[in-house]
């Protein structure tokens, strides 16, 4: 039975609409599964009005089947929310109605009602301030699966992944050990395998500077080595503790499929230097695929007509590789 992707709106005074309608008007010329938004309706018809685009918007039935969402319309699961302006001010007046977006995405797929889902844009620091520090942990918590997560920026070529996410600098030294490493080596080995049917090259990075600590008891030498040590028995193709400055050269031969790194920037500001928007974020360890684009709200262009799309097209397009259950 073929089963749709759910496309969470997100932040509803954000890019996120422009690249769905964007994403919408393009569908014909990249291969995908059919897809539907959970967002506001009437929210996505003010901003459709704004943004000048021409797209029949069509709220569905709860009980929707596949049939439902296909037409020459965008189909709309819709959830509750009134704004009068088609974009305001990101703030944290919005909260309710994404979480209710992400719990209707939820109820979807326990329901086995979707394939997975894609997350368009959200700013953490307005959505959780506390309880959560993303939207990756609140799904692997409502599906009591936290500590299992990971975090993968995906591209064909090159793939990188953080060890810690979103945490300050110097937090990330208590945030290590050695099976947290061999716990997330593993979890990508197996993503790899799954949908690939290849055990990718892993570069596992240091911490310190070209690997370098005064200190006897050093990140690398307490936690990175043994744990690569370990992923070698384990006969995962890991390499490391590699240097995280000289990381991002390698020639054909010796460039991996993965780079994990110890932290949130070591990772990706060199990734997003070279692909720029030519990613998407997957999340590991959850009970079905979750993507977003890699990239933020925008604030400085909402409205303008002006972001591109293709990261989001990319997070469509990679449900092609996923087997349906």
């Amino acid at each position: 039975m073929i089963k749709p992707i759910a496309i969470v709106a997100g932040e509803p005074n954000s890019i996120s609409s422009e690249i769905i309608f964007k994403s919408w008007k393009l569908k014909k010329k990249y291969p995908h599964k059919p897809f539907f938004i959970i967002g506001n309706i009437e929210i996505l018809k003010l901003q459709k009005k704004k943004l000048n685009f021409k797209i029949n918007i069509k709220e569905i039935d709860k009980k929707f089947k596949i049939k439902d969402i296909k037409g020459n319309f965008l189909p709309v699961y819709n959830v509750n929310y009134k704004q009068k302006n088609a974009f305001q001010k990101i703030s944290i007046k919005s909260n309710k109605y994404i979480i209710s977006c992400f719990d209707a995405a939820i109820y979807l797929l326990k329901n086995k009602k979707i394939l997975g889902l894609i997350n368009c844009p959200i700013k953490k620091e307005t959505l959780f301030k506390k309880k959560h520090k993303g939207i990756t942990e609140y799904l692997a918590e409502k599906f009591k699966n936290k500590g299992n997560e990971v975090m993968i920026i995906f591209n064909k070529k090159l793939s990188v992944s953080p060890i810690t996410t979103h945490v300050p600098i110097n937090k990330i030294s208590e945030l290590l050990n050695k099976n947290v490493i061999i716990k997330k080596a593993q979890t990508i080995n197996k993503f790899y395998l799954q949908h690939f049917k290849i055990k990718p090259k892993i570069h596992i990075l240091g911490l310190n500077p070209h690997n370098f600590s005064e200190s006897k008891n050093s990140e690398e030498k307490k936690y990175i080595e043994p744990a690569i040590k370990i992923l070698k028995r384990m006969k995962i193709k890991v390499e490391g503790p590699v240097s995280a400055d000289t990381s991002f050269l390698f020639n054909k031969k010796n460039m991996p499929e993965v780079i994990i790194g110890m932290y949130h920037d070591q990772v990706l500001s060199p990734f997003k230097a070279i692909f720029k928007y030519d990613a998407i974020n997957i999340t590991l360890g959850l009970p079905f695929i979750r993507i977003s684009p890699d990239h933020g709200v925008a604030e400085n262009i909402v409205g303008k007509n002006i972001a591109n799309p293709n990261s989001l097209i990319e997070s469509i397009k990679f449900f092609n590789l996923i087997k349906e259950t």
